[in-house]
């Protein structure tokens, strides 16, 4: 039975759901453009490495944006943050709509990063500071079935627009649902800044940024050159001297763009680990299977994206459940379960990659994005819960950074090792599709595996620091 104390006001789910939709519509087009690379290629006459950027670059722009929230929403009002993100989404989707070319398709693609840069965290800052305590894990389970929902769809959504008119009206169809929450947002939200003094970190920030870019760039170019060349070793570099800096810059400067020093515990660090590692197979598994059915399978851009639906459903139905799990038995169960299917799903991909169908790619997908669901939200709440109530906005920023990150960073290391195999030369681009799709299944399960081990160590550490 809810108690008076745990009960939600319906100003406060208003103000969820607000949040919601706009990062719904912001992650569904993370996705929804995977399915129509191959037209795109053609239309605007650019190598699939090259316009993957359209989403590998959003992922990216929106990792950078959400670096700036654990300072944002210290300094200003959530509603004029949400104001702002809901005004540069309409904006960067109707530049889309109307685009005559891939820049102006990107910079409109990058205009919606930066909303969905706001918005997500914005939505993890109303459950972590209006919400009871006894009930995070259940409503972060309801928007972890945003966060996952959205991709999976994305692909679905777009094959069925691409196929049956232009690619054009996955943009125009969305702006309802924009709307719709710029309304709700601006009525029900409305949570006071935490307060600070400092001045924003610009050149932390400046680090930050040269480092995510230095290294999507250097994973790029490994698509089309060798791993010992120039174009992809000096980004390498480049981003290791920017990371350094950014440390040097965030930790001893006067103001800092997020407090790091959550890191120092071990469980902080495993966390972030499992939680990078789900969305990284989440995103990168979402872009390969669109296009190694069309390549291998040859299947239509439709059929393509209907094999991600039944796990989006699963998906949807899993993460409430999961949260609901996690705030009646603890996050280890729902968090070791979700990764041991997430292994499981991985592994049937790579095992059975040569009596792969349409109908077997629908199935392995349902037990990976099970695994998925039941992991990933809870992953966030687990850190939460493990930091101080000060540190939750820097958690909340970092672990939104970070899971945008590791999809921009799936997507361009899944998208590499697919091109690498296609422009190999030996076989038909079939068979060269096939090979890079084994590539990328291996390297899935091997990630899986990681990630799994990481949650032992982290529930042991959590247990014994209870004794």
């Amino acid at each position: 039975m809810i108690t008076l104390e745990e009960k939600i006001s319906h100003q406060t789910l208003l103000a969820l759901l607000a949040a919601a939709l706009l990062s719904f519509t912001g992650i569904l087009t993370e996705t929804s453009m995977n399915v129509t690379f191959p037209e795109l290629s053609r239309l605007f006459n650019v190598t699939l490495d090259t316009i993957q950027w359209l989403t590998t670059g959003y992922l990216l722009m929106v990792t950078v944006v959400m670096a700036t929230t654990a300072y944002l929403l210290k300094k200003f009002r959530a509603k004029s943050i949400y104001i702002f993100a809901a005004c540069a989404f309409f904006a960067g989707d109707l530049l889309c709509a109307i685009a005559p070319s891939f820049p102006i398709l990107l910079v409109g693609r990058l205009i919606q990063a930066i909303a969905t840069g706001l918005s997500t965290p914005l939505m993890f800052h109303i459950i972590f500071t209006k919400i009871p305590k006894s009930r995070i894990g259940s409503m972060t389970g309801l928007a972890g079935m945003v966060i996952s929902l959205a991709p999976a769809l994305g692909p679905t959504y777009g094959g069925v627009i691409s196929s049956i008119t232009s690619w054009r009206l996955i943009f125009w169809l969305i702006l309802p649902i924009v709307l719709i929450g710029l309304f709700l947002g601006t009525r029900y939200i409305n949570i006071a800044p935490f307060g600070t003094d400092e001045s924003f970190d610009f050149l932390s920030l400046l680090f930050l940024a040269g480092t995510l870019t230095a290294f999507v760039y250097a994973v790029s170019k490994a698509a089309s050159a060798s791993l010992l060349s120039l174009s992809v070793l000096l980004p390498i570099l480049i981003g290791f001297i920017c990371l350094i800096l950014f440390i040097l810059t965030n930790t001893h400067g006067t103001n800092a763009l997020m407090d790091l020093s959550i890191f120092k515990q071990p469980t902080t660090s495993l966390s972030a680990f499992t939680y990078f590692s789900l969305q990284f197979i989440n995103i990168g598994i979402s872009f390969v299977i669109p296009v190694y059915c069309q390549y291998v399978l040859h299947t239509s851009a439709m059929i393509a994206g209907l094999t991600l639906l039944p796990g989006s459903i699963i998906g949807a139905l899993t993460s409430p459940l999961a949260g609901h799990i996690a705030d009646s038995h603890g996050y280890a169960l729902p968090i070791i379960i979700g990764l041991s299917c997430l292994t499981l799903g991985s592994l049937i991909f790579l095992i059975t990659q040569q009596w792969l169908t349409a109908l077997l790619v629908v199935l392995a997908f349902c037990v990976l994005r099970f695994g998925f669901n039941m992991g990933f939200s809870n992953s966030i709440s687990n850190a939460s819960m493990n930091v101080p109530r000060k540190n939750t906005a820097d958690v909340n920023s970092f672990f939104n950074m970070l899971q945008q990150f590791a999809g921009s960073i799936g997507v361009g290391i899944m998208a590499a090792i697919m091109a690498a195999s296609q422009n190999s030369g030996a076989g038909s681009f079939s068979q060269r599709s096939y090979n890079g799709g084994h590539y990328d299944y291996l390297f899935v399960t091997l990630l899986s595996i990681c990630a799994l081990i990481a949650a032992v160590i982290n529930f042991r550490i959590q247990r014994s620091k209870q004794k």
